[in-house]
């Protein structure tokens, strides 16, 4: 019977802001969605407040400045390079492993010559701990569902102390499965968690005692492998090579409505390139290009309207260059004056590896390739955005509000942290 394990980092975006900032330890942490909108993360402390995913700022202004919470905007570079040294670690510790999310990864803990896999899951949150300063918690099943229960469970027991083993001791199975709500099982999403709630089912173990053939025509065979998987019978396997992506976007809500053509034109180049960054990190070219405007639906006392437009590709590729080009003609043919646009955003489809191109008579590939690894190497080095097409302003009138943005700490030079030492005089000696 495989051992899956799952760590998951405890309220990652709250704890990245802590890394470097011990003072906030203990007290309540919101983060932000883009342009400082509504909450997208808390930390237990906010939590206890009550303060709700997904809600407005604005709600809870009353609530903030009550209890001195901690507001902070996203801050996706310190948020990524923290998972980044996160997902080494484990990597490190259990060679096959599946990172399923910024702040999860599933490990195969089967085949690990480990006599005591719970003490092995201690050590490794004490090590990640200490190397990286973020939290984690470490659930065992012989499924990835089971493993999915156990780690929810681990963060909340103050007995477990951050590890919960349900692999190697199937006798707490049912009592773990009674106390997790059906809609916190993996894979019950909203819809099907109100339709079993309706029908009395409102527990995981419920859910697991549930005849197959109900299971399968109320929910499909998707619930069922669900339903199979709470039993101990593995029907997700570990990824460990992700499947590769057909489409990839670049999108922002400007920081406001903007009507001025050339701050459009000035955001499309930049989701541009963005995306032509991304598609030539995963080794892929594409085929197509979709670029979209849209104004703000919630601003009922400005006119609505929305374009989007299309080009498809002689030959596939991922110069920026190319998709620059494409990105300004598309939005030459649908823009429209008279409007406050307030998000847009470019979309590459039909992705492919990049080793499948047929080249062509007419296109120098090698020079277009040798061009694109050097803009690339420069804003590795640099910072991106070091180098491209079409430069834009930091504080452009697009870009998004970040008012209470934390430094970039482990990303850009000048927030490295500085660390002063004082001089201390030993007792008894002359100053």
């Amino acid at each position: 019977m495989p051992t899956f394990g799952l760590v998951d980092c405890n309220n990652f975006y709250a704890s990245c802001e802590r890394v470097f900032q011990p003072s906030l330890i203990g007290r309540p942490i919101v983060v932000l969605s883009n342009n400082d909108g509504c909450v997208v993360a808390r930390s237990q402390e906010a939590k206890a407040l009550g303060i709700v995913m997904g809600v407005p700022l604005f709600k809870i202004r009353d609530i903030v400045e009550l209890h001195d919470v901690v507001v902070r905007s996203s801050n996706y570079a310190l948020y990524g390079d923290l998972s980044e040294r996160v997902m080494s670690i484990l990597a490190a510790s259990a060679p096959q492993h599946e990172v399923y999310s910024i702040d999860e990864c599933f490990l195969d803990l089967d085949r690990l010559p480990v006599k005591d896999l719970t003490g092995w899951c201690h050590a490794l949150r004490r090590r990640t701990k200490r190397w990286t300063g973020i939290p984690v918690s470490i659930g065992l099943g012989a499924t990835k569902t089971l493993s999915k229960i156990a780690n929810k469970l681990a963060k909340t027991s103050a007995k477990a102390d951050g590890v919960i083993d349900l692999a190697n001791h199937p006798e707490w199975i049912v009592a773990a499965l009674g106390k997790t709500p059906v809609g916190d099982v993996w894979g019950i999403g909203r819809r099907w968690s109100a339709m079993l709630n309706e029908r009395g089912i409102t527990s995981a173990l419920e859910l697991r005692n549930a005849q197959d053939g109900w299971v399968r025509q109320r929910m499909g065979i998707v619930g069922l492998r669900t339903v199979h998987e709470l039993r101990g019978i593995p029907c997700h396997e570990l990824e460990t090579q992700p499947s590769p992506k057909k489409t990839t976007c670049c999108s922002r809500t400007f920081g406001h409505a903007i009507a001025d053509k050339d701050q459009v034109r000035n955001a499309i180049i930049s989701f541009a390139e963005r995306t032509a960054e991304k598609i030539r990190n995963s080794g892929q070219v594409c085929g197509s290009m979709q670029v979209f405007i849209t104004t703000d639906p919630f601003d009922t006392s400005a006119p609505q309207h929305s374009a989007s437009a299309s080009t498809t590709f002689m030959t596939p590729t991922a110069d920026s260059r190319a998709l620059v080009a494409a990105a300004i003609g598309i939005l030459e043919r649908f823009w429209r004056d008279g409007f406050s646009w307030r998000k847009a955003g470019v979309m590459l489809l039909d992705l492919s590896p990049a080793g499948d191109i047929q080249p062509t008579l007419f296109t120098n590939h090698v020079a277009s390739n040798g061009l694109m690894q050097a803009v690339d190497r420069i804003n590795d080095r640099f910072g991106r955005g070091t180098i491209g097409l079409g430069l834009s302003a930091k504080d452009a009138e697009w870009r998004m509000r970040q008012e209470q943005l934390s430094p970039h700490y482990t990303t850009r030079w000048q927030d490295i942290p500085r660390v002063r030492m004082s001089e201390q005089v030993p007792s008894g000696a002359e100053a």
